[in-house]
């Protein structure tokens, strides 16, 4: 396991009212929601990386206001079409 450092004024934990062991997990769960968020990992290995199951990391997706679905205008639009193709073709 890589080890980082983070420098950060002093009080700082107390001052958002937590522990340095939560703070460090706090940090850890915003990097992964991050680069989760960019793309730059899969769900399951933001997860290991904030320390959670995947069920709880997309549980913190929730509540953190991150989107499990990385679509763009283009791909939902193509994706609803082919939907509509699927429904048309069985009468529906």
């Amino acid at each position: 396991m890589h080890e980082f450092k983070v420098n950060a004024p002093r009080g700082f934990a107390n001052a958002i009212h937590l522990t340095q062991s939560e703070l460090e997990q706090h940090i850890l769960l915003m990097a992964a929601l991050k680069m989760f968020e960019l793309g730059k990992v899969s769900s399951g290995k933001a997860a290991e990386l904030a320390g959670m199951s995947r069920v709880e990391f997309l549980t913190q997706c929730g509540r953190y206001k991150v989107s499990i679905f990385n679509y763009d205008d283009d791909e939902i639009e193509a994706e609803l079409r082919s939907d509509l193709a699927t429904l048309e073709k069985f009468g529906l």
